[in-house]
């Protein structure tokens, strides 16, 4: 009776026991499994960095998770963003693409080069940043088997060959970037509602623009600097006697989009028989056109002859007057056909400006009309060096910025060479950079339209404005707001070699979340005489401190590179210090950092923190007086001093973790 009582027990023990090895094995499987996949995220990494980082600029010394760039989610990389960082090497196979939890990936401006790898095991990749890179080849068709692809940019790169037509089955696509590479062929008939950013200028693309209704959203900005596109969207009509040589390009079925998709995988279909088939058709087709086109050869030189032959019955004199009139005429035909072609296309750029309508730059949807931006409620924000700033409030709620150019100061300028000016800074696209939304011109009326930014600028943070005091920044702040503004110059030089030619506290906005954010760069270079004069002094004394000693004898609108990192310089002692440009002294090194100390205990006198802080304003104020040396010579780049700017962030973080742990060591103790 006792045994019989037991037995259920004694299988329940029996049954829990078992049940503890199966979960306790299936969690250590579950850890192995883990741990094997972060392995094989740090030797993707590892890989990568082997081949890309010529110049060892990542530091691989910490946990893979904490490497520059890189975001781990549950000890898995699914963020990878290296940005502005010259690492010159290749993108090679089996290394970034092993990362099959990644979800973002850019590489934008790290001077990449070489062929794009296969990226067909970024299963999960939302987006894909490989711009202002020196990559070649062809466009990866692995890219069209991500489902979930929401943001693609392969801009200013050298990449070959067609645009593939299975883009248009990528519905998920948000942002499409593939402007100033060499791509040919056709574009694809792209009309996915969800497409808000879309460019393919400066290549050599051909034929005519498919007219979807997305496509005609973006209008001729998107189509650029392609002379060989023609269609309704880029107002060129197409060569009707094309018609009749060229078959009309559909738009790709499935079959064709997965015959490119099929091609990832090395998957090829040959129908030799077909092949032969079609090849005999060919060359049937161009031997009867060749005899039809003899016979129609033969039958006008025969009606020539007749026609010739009547004629010469008729007097010499008559016949002679006849021929001149005839070839005078087509000559004269074809002339004022050629004429006509000339004016109408005058015409309707001038229609196209009277009417008011905006030339939006690359890649922009356009939002809104000029006539929407003439009937905005409007408040002056303030005058500058080439302009008047306007905020403009739209009937749609849209706030913007509108900066209405001085007509004088571009006087010497020319319609062609404004538009193709502002066709460089529309393209320009940094998160430090007031993106260039579009631009408009007509007779001497030039404006251009920006985002607005809701926080005001650099100047009023320091300085203060009439309704608010300014007071002293952390020294976090100074080096986060140097960070940015140093990473935007940098990109303007490196990227692009522009100038900004007018770096000044007042240039520098802040954003939604107070990052910095440049204005008004690289518009001194159309000013063919922009004053430093105005009815304020101080204004005229701040300006002139901004300017670099090589420029204050040469002419207003001088401007270079070095003479950028003078004026950001200059820009950091005002950061550093509160005080006006006009009022910064020019002191050797040592004596520099004690004019900063004693201004900062000054503006400090209840803030305790000064002492702890000493050496990081020191830093920076070493980086200051470096960018601001009298010789442009020895200023160091823009690139250089956002390394300098890093280390030093480096150096904080560091000594802050070590503070962290020192005391929790001692409340351990």
């Amino acid at each position: 009776m006792l045994l019989r009582c037991n037995l259920p027990i004694s299988g329940f023990l029996l049954f829990c026991f078992l049940f503890t090895i199966v979960a306790s094995s299936s969690s250590s499987s579950n850890h192995t499994k883990r741990v094997f996949h972060s392995h094989r995220d740090v030797s993707a990494l590892l890989r990568f960095k082997s081949k890309a980082d010529l110049w060892n600029k990542i530091n691989t010394s910490s946990h893979f998770c904490q490497w520059w760039g890189v975001t781990c989610y549950g000890n898995r990389v699914v963020r990878l963003v290296i940005e502005d960082l010259y690492l010159g090497g290749r993108l090679i196979p089996d290394s970034v693409n092993k990362l099959d939890q990644l979800r973002v990936l850019s590489l934008k401006n790290t001077s990449l080069t070489g062929p794009l790898p296969d990226f067909s095991g970024l299963v999960n990749l939302k987006s894909l940043f490989l711009d202002h890179n020196s990559f070649s080849g062809s466009f990866p068709l692995s890219v069209l088997a991500f489902h979930r692809l929401r943001t693609l940019d392969f801009s200013f790169n050298n990449l070959t060959g067609p645009i593939p037509s299975g883009l248009v089955l990528s519905d998920r696509l948000i942002y499409l970037r593939l402007d100033s590479n060499r791509f040919n062929g056709p574009v694809p008939p792209l009309n996915q509602s969800t497409l808000h950013t879309f460019n393919v200028s400066v290549n050599n693309l051909t034929g005519a623009v498919p007219v979807t209704t997305v496509l005609l959203r973006f209008g001729i900005s998107s189509f650029l600097k392609n002379p060989n596109l023609c269609g309704e969207i880029v107002h060129k009509e197409c060569n009707p006697r094309a018609k009749f040589f060229t078959p009309v390009t559909a738009a790709p079925s499935p079959k064709m989009v997965l015959g490119q998709i099929a091609q990832i995988g090395g998957a090829r279909l040959s129908r030799p028989s077909q092949n032969k088939h079609s090849r005999f058709f060919v060359i049937l087709g161009f031997i009867s056109g060749a005899f039809i086109l003899f016979i129609s050869v033969a039958c006008l030189i025969g009606a020539v002859k007749r026609r010739r032959s009547k004629t010469e019955k008729q007097k010499g004199k008559e016949s002679t007057a006849v021929v001149t009139f005839d070839a005078a005429e087509t000559a004269e035909v074809a002339a004022a056909i050629e004429q006509e072609s000339e004016i109408e296309e005058k015409v309707k750029k001038l229609q196209a400006t009277k009417s008011g309508s905006l030339v939006f730059c690359a890649g922009e949807a356009h939002v809104y009309t000029m006539d929407q931006l003439m009937t905005a409620s409007a408040e002056l924000l303030g005058r500058g060096t080439v302009g008047t700033t306007y905020k403009a409030l739209l009937d749609s709620r849209l706030i913007v910025t509108v900066k209405r150019l001085d007509a004088i100061r571009l006087a010497g300028v020319g319609r062609d060479k404004f538009e193709h000016h502002m066709e460089s800074v529309g393209a320009l696209g940094h998160p430090n950079l007031v993106p260039l939304r579009a631009y408009f011109q007509a007779k001497e009326e030039r404006l251009l339209i920006y985002d607005y930014l809701p926080n005001g600028s650099l100047s009023s943070l320091v300085h203060g404005t009439k309704s608010s005091r300014a007071t002293p920044l952390h020294w976090t702040s100074c080096l986060k707001i140097a960070e940015d503004v140093a990473q935007g110059l940098s990109y303007i030089h490196q990227a692009w070699q522009l100038v900004h030619g007018n770096l000044k506290s007042s240039n520098v906005l802040l954003g939604q979340d107070f990052e910095a954010c440049i204005a008004d760069y690289c518009l001194v270079a159309l000013a063919t005489n922009p004053p430093l004069t105005s009815n304020d002094g101080q204004e005229d004394a701040d300006a002139a401190a901004y300017k670099p000693p090589e420029a204050r004898h040469k002419s207003l609108n001088y401007q270079s590179v070095k003479a950028d990192v003078y004026s950001f310089g200059i820009l950091l002692l005002e950061l550093l210090t509160g005080k006006q440009p006009s009022k910064i002294p020019v002191l050797p090194l040592d004596e520099m950092i004690e004019w900063v100390r004693k201004v900062r205990e000054e503006g400090e006198k209840k803030n305790g923190n000064w002492r702890e802080d000493r050496d990081k304003f020191g830093m920076l104020t070493e980086v200051a007086v470096a960018c601001s040396l009298a010789s442009p010579e020895q200023r160091p780049t823009m690139w250089q001093v956002l390394k300098m700017l890093q280390e030093i962030k480096e150096a904080a973080v560091m000594e802050e973790c070590e503070l962290v742990m020192d005391s929790a060591n001692s409340e351990s103790s």
